[in-house]
């Protein structure tokens, strides 16, 4: 144990807590032992208890910093452990260890020692990997627990990390996606929190198996380049009390004032102003970095980090601003590679700006204003959709203010909203053709793209824990094939550069019709680096419109690739343009709730 390193920790400026505390194999005396460090400084006593003792206290040494230790050589691998603390008051509590780097299976809650061995083999992702900024960008989000299930009870219910990358990578694969986002991984209590209400900042959650075989997941998703970002929470933990909360008797994770001290969740919020605090979480997050090569981070409800509550009104959180600002700067100069990614719903301005420049540091923020509008757009009974159309405008008015990510992610098909499909206003079949024509909007629009599980098959069911998507929604032809039209979306995404290469400068995309030819049409341009363009236009009125124009400023060929209403190959010719006055124009028929996809190419002037 370093004491200078420990020093650093206590005063905020540590990233790498976890090489100081918790249980690590050590060789001390001339023989391999596992050395025990917790900090608990208000403690009157700290005991170790565990398998290796009978569960019978052995005393630990405490240092003049409040930071308790014991080495010995008889603790094993596998075996489970807890601080017993003994509180200022004379209550004794077992608490499990903050830093433990692997825990029990729900319900129980010990830590248990563990030295993980995966010999990493991802050296040419790693070597190449960064912040996607001008590559394609597609995340498929899930949570690994329902994915897909088993049949049987608790443990037996879910695929282990090492079974989930024998089907999913070759599905993610198969479906056009660039990443994978797994909700929560840090342990925690309660299969029904999802992970959002974290136990063990440091312990990938035992419900799927052991840390050695998540990083053979994630290894194994970069052999395969695929991408993996963890979901994190940063502002909040449980207050189950084998955990962080009241730790040692006192206040060492949590504000000491009691009306300061819990959220909106009935969970235990971090106290910022504590310098410990920032390391411990700064250490957390480079711990999945470094040591489970994640890719990138995903920060759960950055509002409540900016506003205290999440609520403008209440005024600037400044501690959380203080803790994500020192956080992302450390990270962003430690893993300049690695993406750091804002689920904020506030209009705060520069959270994608570096800390330097007084920004958050965050590389991309959630777009949840373009992902409600776009909803609340396509949620509109058609005949009063003329007067909605800024709903689809006003996104791109305030876009190239930060870097925006456009969600369609868990949280939109849960608690009562509907899924996304279910959404969408007309009967069973116009649902499916405007769903089409939803993911072609999304990929066109600038910004990189997330979806969660279920959304591929237009799931009418919500999202629950208890239950894998509805796979066998496959059997049924509206749902088959809309999967099958996401897919071929989804590789012309990957395929053309326009749509992803040039993502945040404005001169590489271009409103063609913004709803002035028909109120419910709108048609969009993107062009890539090399002038290369592809454009798409939609249809989101019951009328056919049967010679909507392609505009063009020189001779153009526009040659289809994709439309929301055929699912066969059939090959159709390139729509050539006429000249209009000042501009060239191609005529295409679109029916109505449809859209179609075209590569732009350059044509002879036939003049």
């Amino acid at each position: 144990m370093n004491q200078e390193h420990i020093i650093e920790y206590l005063r905020g400026r540590s990233s790498k807590g976890y090489e100081q505390f918790g249980a690590h194999f050590v060789w001390e005396n001339q023989r391999p032992q596992v050395r025990f460090t917790v900090y608990a400084p208000h403690a009157a006593n700290v005991s170790l208890i565990g398998d290796f003792n009978g569960w019978q206290p052995w005393q630990m040494q405490r240092l003049d910093c409040g930071v308790w230790t014991l080495c010995s050589p008889d603790p094993r691998e596998g075996q489970r452990y807890k601080y017993q603390i003994t509180t200022a008051q004379g209550e004794v509590w077992d608490r499990a260890d903050p830093f433990a780097f692997y825990s029990e299976l729900r319900p129980r809650n010990a830590s248990v020692v563990w030295n993980p061995k995966h010999l990493w083999e991802d050296e040419l992702w790693m070597s190449h990997r960064n912040k996607n900024f001008n590559r394609p960008l597609n995340i498929y989000e899930l949570h690994a627990g329902s994915w897909r299930m088993k049949d049987g009870e608790e443990a037996e219910r879910f695929y282990r990390y090492d079974e989930l990358a024998q089907e999913l990578i070759p599905y993610v694969k198969k479906m056009g996606y660039t990443h994978i986002e797994l909700l929560p991984l840090t342990e925690y209590p309660l299969d029904a929190s999802w992970g959002y209400q974290a136990a063990g900042y440091f312990s990938a959650t035992s419900r799927y198996g052991t840390p050695d075989q998540l990083m053979q997941f994630i290894d194994l998703c970069h052999q395969a380049d695929i991408g993996v970002i963890l979901d994190f929470v940063p502002a909040h933990f449980v207050r189950d009390f084998y955990a962080l909360h009241l730790f040692d008797g006192s206040c060492v994770y949590e504000p000491d004032d009691p009306n300061q001290r819990y959220s909106q969740w009935d969970t235990a919020l971090f106290d910022f102003t504590k310098p410990h605090v920032i390391s411990f979480l700064l250490s957390s997050l480079d711990f999945w970095i470094s040591r489970y090569h994640f890719d990138g981070i995903r920060y759960d409800a950055v509002s409540n980090l900016i506003y205290r509550y999440g609520k403008k009104e209440d005024g600037l959180n400044d501690q959380g601003l203080w803790f994500l600002r020192t956080v992302n700067y450390t990270l962003q100069q430690d893993h300049p590679e690695v993406m750091l990614i804002a689920e904020d719903s506030t209009d705060c301005l520069k959270v994608t700006a570096p800390v330097v420049y007084g920004g958050l540091g965050f590389d991309y923020k959630w777009d949840l204003g373009w992902m409600h509008d776009t909803l609340d757009y396509f949620a509109t009974p058609f005949g009063e959709r003329a007067g909605m159309k800024n709903k689809l405008l006003f996104s791109m008015s305030y876009f190239y203010n930060d870097i925006f990510l456009l969600p369609f992610s868990h949280d939109e098909v849960v608690h009562g909203k509907g899924t996304i499909i279910d959404k969408l206003w007309g009967d069973y079949e116009q649902k499916f053709a405007q769903l089409r024509c939803l993911y072609l909007y999304m990929m066109f629009h600038p910004g990189k793209k997330l979806n969660f599980m279920g959304n591929e098959l237009a799931e009418f069911m919500e999202f629950s824990e208890e239950r894998a998507p509805g796979w066998n929604l496959m059997l049924y032809p509206a749902h088959r094939d809309f999967c099958a039209f996401l897919q071929k979306l989804n590789q012309i995404y990957l395929q053309y550069s326009a749509l992803w290469e040039q993502d945040y400068n404005s001169s590489f995309f271009e409103w063609l019709d913004m709803g002035n030819v028909y109120n419910e049409t709108f048609s969009i341009l993107r062009r890539s680096f090399d002038g290369s363009e592809i454009c798409m236009a939609i249809n989101l009125s019951e009328c056919d419109c049967p010679n909507y124009p392609l505009r063009s400023k020189t001779p153009a060929e526009f040659v289809p690739l994709l439309n929301t209403w055929e699912n066969d190959e059939t090959e159709q010719k390139p729509l050539t343009t006429c000249c209009c006055g000042q501009e060239w124009r191609a005529y295409t028929s679109l029916p109505a709730l449809s859209g179609a996809v075209f590569l732009k190419k350059e044509a002879a002037c036939t003049l």
